[in-house]
């Protein structure tokens, strides 16, 4: 007979209970409830997704066919407000009682809110959930935000808002960032970098208020009476165990639920994990001992035996682009020497504390490869007395001398931790591979092993390496999708040297294991062949990602943003009213200037798409391509023309350049910037391709960025005529399109082919005159206004399905 069981709470601790759970075919008949409308998510990830590295649908743990297919009773967005122990029985808020034979209270934490006057008020909130993230994706590039916090969740906050175009305060009341996890030399490094991306750090400064107007944040006042407006502000202080129904109901709690070994409670049918508990006087932040104490409680649910132990900790955290390690005490103390290393020009720190012939404790910024190493060594309590002239430099120098990187992994023990998110020691790893997971994607599927924030994967192909000898093969670029073997650069060789001109042609000639692809692969498969083959191949709208099926940037709320071009920036006054009336008749609640220099229709309903750009065609306006894989803007300072620092016409470089380059398809999006002087008004220094107008001609840089990861343009040449500034900047772009992977942007590609290749293609003149020659072929199919193109009657019938589309239909 099945047992009822019902789990509270439907987070990343409860989700890895789940899975121990089920794999172990219990007669189970699980109900789960969440407060959240939803069920399990990474929350781990949701820093990316905050940034806009990540949609919220990819770091979905377990999604409703995962529930489904293992018969779990989801009741999601209801919230349990009493538990019966005396009848074993459970009441939601929507009025519902349940039955159990077992319990399992996983209701997490709560963040911490300072009780500072104004902490009530409206655009004050946690970061902790997806609605958090939310709230913070909601703000336009151009507001403020303050976030009180200067530990992991509060720069990850910072980090990602500062990505959205958010001017964003830190403000810590600690003397340095992260001080729980970093020595003072580590949180200067961290706050030094973080500073030169743009983010404001205030270190050692105490908030007295948040002021507020009409119920509304404004600013967040200091101690010294400074204030600091905001449009948000962001608590990241800390969390506390969610205890208060398991305190309702009369269990023992103390921080948090007292548990046993076994995860029981006071209670013997009631269990619990996650944050909400206090085992042995201790309550849990960290995603390891969580997952540890799912697998105890699977086994205890099962029947089992196994008891639930605390270990030692190492932190190996990446905060905004930043590898960072702390393990064990790095304080300051009698009896105890640093060994310390630093490299500024890498932006390398490392820092051992020694005690007697012991390591106890390690911080390390910049490089963190050797950091597992050093946590074993900690945890081990070796005696390092031998390696002491060496041991700052890792394993790999251990006996004097360079020996093989791969030693130390060999030698480390069956226990010794990988992966820290999801608590897998090397001889899981080691099983593993025994049993056939033979790569990364396996041994990822089977341990979970490098499968949540990635710094371990260097670590884990090592194990590989050491495990399968002379059978490991290095790994080399990731398949596609998991429809093929193929990567994306060998699919763009045999797609070009097979003159597969056709999607079909690529899922029958290639070996696809579907019959149509995904909706990974097609995109892809839809770029690479209309920049191979413009003439032959026709753009398939169904292979395109939603927003350029739709023409359109979809927002948060269904609703859609309209962006004309505007040619460098520049516009007419009948444009202006153009749009004036455009925003007007259609009702368009938000009217925005982007940093791209244009005019951004925010709001705009799906179904008033046709008509308002119907309007916008009328006027002589056409799509600004803010959705696409392809150019966006060309940025323009005013230049000779207006300037009195102006060396060249930049302004009318970037309306040529724009009015060459519009509508071109490219691996991703493209921007430019085109600066009359050094003194870079355009922000050209970091765009894709750059140009800085000088006294003697045009410097043209490639492969800047200006998001999650911050670089410098890369000089591709100086030339004298503003001609070939063009011509350049054409052939860049054709190169791009014919040789990037699909979805990255140039900057990454060119870190892959390296800037002395792509100098040296471009430098033959022939090859320069051949590609541009290419890519104005490709226009002469490309370059038009999808809007106006649908205005014709063939248009409007090839597009009518699209127009129909919802878009649960279009994902």
């Amino acid at each position: 007979m099945s047992q009822k069981l019902i789990v509270i709470g439907a987070g990343m601790a409860s989700g890895r209970l789940l899975e121990h759970l089920l794999e172990a075919r219990g007669d189970w008949e699980v109900t789960l409830i969440n407060a959240e409308p939803r069920g399990c998510y990474n929350r781990i990830m949701l820093s990316p997704v905050l940034s806009g590295e990540k949609t919220f649908e990819e770091i979905v743990t377990h999604d409703a066919e995962w529930y489904a297919e293992r018969g779990v009773t989801c009741r999601f967005g209801e919230r349990v407000t009493g538990i019966d122990r005396a009848a074993r029985r459970v009441t939601t808020d929507a009025g519902v009682t349940l039955d159990y034979d077992r319990l399992v209270i996983a209701t997490g934490s709560q963040p911490f809110i300072i009780p500072l006057p104004g902490h009530d008020l409206e655009g004050v909130i946690a970061y902790r959930d997806l609605e958090d993230t939310e709230r913070m994706m909601a703000l336009r590039p151009g507001q403020k935000a303050v976030v009180i916090g200067g530990g992991l969740l509060g720069l990850e906050a910072a980090a990602g808002l500062h990505a959205r175009g958010i001017e964003t305060t830190v403000v810590h009341l600690m003397g340095h960032l992260m001080e729980r996890q970093l020595d003072e030399a580590a949180g200067y490094l961290l706050r030094k970098e973080l500073s030169d991306r743009g983010i404001t750090i205030r270190c050692a400064t105490n908030s007295k208020q948040i002021l507020g107007q009409d119920g509304q944040v404004r600013a967040l006042e200091l101690d010294s009476g400074e204030e600091i407006p905001c449009d948000l502000l962001v608590m990241a202080v800390g969390i506390r165990p969610n205890v208060a129904l398991a305190q309702e109901a009369g269990l023992a709690v103390g921080r948090g639920i007292h548990v046993d070994d076994q995860m029981g409670t006071s209670d013997g049918s009631i269990f619990a994990l996650g944050e909400c508990v206090e085992h042995q006087g201790a309550v849990f932040g960290l995603v390891a001992p969580l997952y540890d104490q799912a697998k105890v409680l699977a086994e205890t649910l099962s029947g089992g035996q196994a008891g639930f132990a605390q270990k030692e900790l190492s932190t190996k955290l990446k905060v905004t682009g930043v590898d960072l390690f702390s393990a064990g005490d790095f304080a300051e103390g009698e009896g105890r020497e640093d060994i310390v290393f630093r490299d500024p020009a890498r932006g390398v720190y490392k820092r051992l504390v020694i005690e007697g012939d012991r390591l106890i404790g390690a911080v390390m910024y910049g490089d963190t490869a050797d950091g597992n190493w050093f946590f074993g060594l900690i945890k081990d309590r070796t005696d390092i007395s031998e390696m002491r002239e060496t041991l700052i430099f890792g394993p790999a120098y251990q006996g004097g001398a360079a020996a093989d990187p791969l030693a130390a992994v060999a030698a480390l023990p069956a226990d010794a931790e990988i992966c820290g998110c999801n608590g897998v020691c090397k001889g899981q790893i080691t099983a593993a591979i025994g049993a056939g997971a033979t790569d990364l994607g396996a041994l990822r599927a089977t341990t979970k092993a490098s499968a949540s924030c990635g710094t371990c994967t260097g670590l884990v192909e090592q194990v590989l390496a050491v495990e399968l000898g002379a059978e490991f093969v290095a790994p080399t670029a990731q398949p596609v999708c998991t429809c093929t073997d193929l990567t994306h650069e060998d699919l763009r060789r045999l797609i070009k040297s097979q003159e597969l001109k056709s999607q079909e042609a690529v899922w029958q000639e290639l070996g696809w294991t579907t019959r149509n692809g995904c909706h990974v692969c097609r995109p892809a498969v839809n770029y690479y062949l209309l920049a191979d083959w413009p003439l032959e191949y026709r753009d398939d709208p169904q292979s395109r990602f939603v927003n350029e099926r739709k023409h359109a940037n979809i927002q948060k709320d269904g609703t859609f943003s309209v962006v004309p071009r505007m040619w460098g920036g520049l516009t007419t006054p009948g444009e202006l009213r153009a749009i004036a009336d455009a925003a007007e008749k259609y009702a368009v609640p938000t009217v925005k200037v982007t940093g791209g220099q244009r005019i951004d229709l925010l709001g705009v309903r799906g179904e008033d798409l046709p008509a308002i750009w119907a309007d916008l065609n009328r006027a002589g306006l056409v799509s600004g391509h803010a959705y696409s894989k392809g150019l966006r803007t060309v940025k323009t300072c005013v230049g000779s023309e207006h300037c009195r620092f102006g060396t060249q016409d930049s302004t009318g470089l970037g309306v040529k350049l724009e009015q060459r380059l519009w509508g071109s398809w490219t691996p991703h999006k493209v921007k430019l910037g085109v600066s009359g002087c050094p003194r870079n008004c355009a922000e050209a220094t970091c765009k894709d391709v750059g140009i800085v107008c000088v006294d003697s001609g045009y410097q043209v840089g490639v492969a800047g960025a200006a998001g999650m990861d911050v670089k410098e343009t890369e000089r591709l040449v100086d030339v004298a005529s503003e001609q070939e500034a063009i011509d350049w900047t054409v052939a860049f772009v054709q190169l791009y399109r014919e040789h990037a992977k699909y979805l990255d942007r140039p900057y990454k590609w060119v870190a892959k082919v390296g800037l002395d290749w792509v100098q040296e293609t471009l430098g033959d003149a022939a090859t320069r005159a051949a590609l541009i020659a290419r890519f104005d072929l490709s226009q002469e199919v490309y370059q038009k206004d999808p809007w106006a193109e649908r205005a014709t009657p063939e248009a409007a019938r090839r597009f009518a399905p699209l127009a129909d589309m919802t878009l649960e239909a279009a994902e």
